[in-house]
């Protein structure tokens, strides 16, 4: 059986971190080697939760936080066969999430592999979430550039796992300090690399958001920063991709006659489009 070490940066997770760490212990037919938190200096009780139940962190200053540097810091010091990463406000209810997730990786073809994401709030999120996470599994590889664009290279660190040695091998994010996408980042070295990575319907968390307009803003300035320092993704279809977001969000909002959300979705899609503008000048 595999190792896996599982890696999840913690900020102000005091209202996360019992159930989540619970959730990690409840995992079956697995065998997880460590579980690595990194902590940013909070403001909450996370610090002092952990101490009182005598789990392992590992302790950084604000300054330092980097969503791509402190993964690949931990994941390249990993010994495990799989390096498992997570957000610390996804939620676990499955005891299987973690063997589905890593059960067909290896260091052969399928390096990769990310979880379902479903929603527990009735807002917009709810249909991005239905069009980036469908109900069935799928792997994607370079063969699929030309029909998928963009999406080929879709992937989220909230819930996924990686090769420890292609994570190795591909140098991880180049020692970039990357503002947001790192996912993407990495998947693209995957696909490039001649690997695939697999979708896992099976492998199900709750990841919710209600964001504000302005936090919406402010998440598509950083995407587009993203984009401006790797012009070469352009070429994918960077527009292209959300313009079927937004007709497939209103399509499912006709759909459900949820007629409140469609006096919401131009504001949405404006805040992301103005925020992804604003990040690539």
């Amino acid at each position: 059986m595999k190792t896996i070490d599982i890696i999840c940066p913690l900020y102000n997770a005091e209202d996360y971190i019992k159930d989540f760490h619970n959730s990690l212990l409840m995992q079956e037919n697995v065998l997880i080697n460590k579980i690595i938190y990194i902590l940013t200096e909070s403001k909450d009780n996370t610090e002092e939760y952990l101490k009182e139940n005598h789990i392992e962190y590992q302790k950084i200053c604000k300054d330092d936080f980097s969503h791509s540097l402190i993964r690949e810091k931990a994941g390249l010091a990993s010994k495990a066969d799989i390096i498992v990463f997570v957000t610390q406000d996804v939620k676990i209810e499955r005891r299987d999430w973690l063997y589905h997730l890593t059960k067909d990786i290896n260091d052969i073809d399928t390096v990769a592999c990310y979880s379902r994401q479903v929603t527990r709030y009735n807002n917009i999120e709810k249909y991005t979430r239905e069009a980036n996470y469908p109900e069935k599994s799928f792997i994607v590889s370079l063969k699929d550039v030309n029909n998928l664009g963009l999406k080929t290279f879709f992937f989220s660190d909230a819930s996924s796992a990686i090769s420890r040695s292609i994570f190795e091998k591909l140098k991880a994010y180049d020692a970039k300090d990357l503002p947001t996408s790192e996912d993407m980042y990495i998947a693209y070295k995957i696909i490039m690399g001649g690997y695939s990575i697999k979708y896992c319907a099976d492998s199900e968390v709750v990841h919710s958001h209600d964001f504000t307009l302005k936090e919406i803003y402010d998440r598509y300035r950083l995407i587009g920063m993203f984009f401006n320092e790797n012009k070469y993704l352009d070429q994918y279809g960077t527009i292209g991709s959300g313009k079927s977001l937004a007709v497939y969000i209103l399509k499912r909002i006709f759909e459900e006659r949820r007629y409140a959300l469609f006096f919401r979705f131009p504001f949405d899609m404006a805040a992301r489009f103005m925020g992804m503008k604003a990040g690539m000048k």
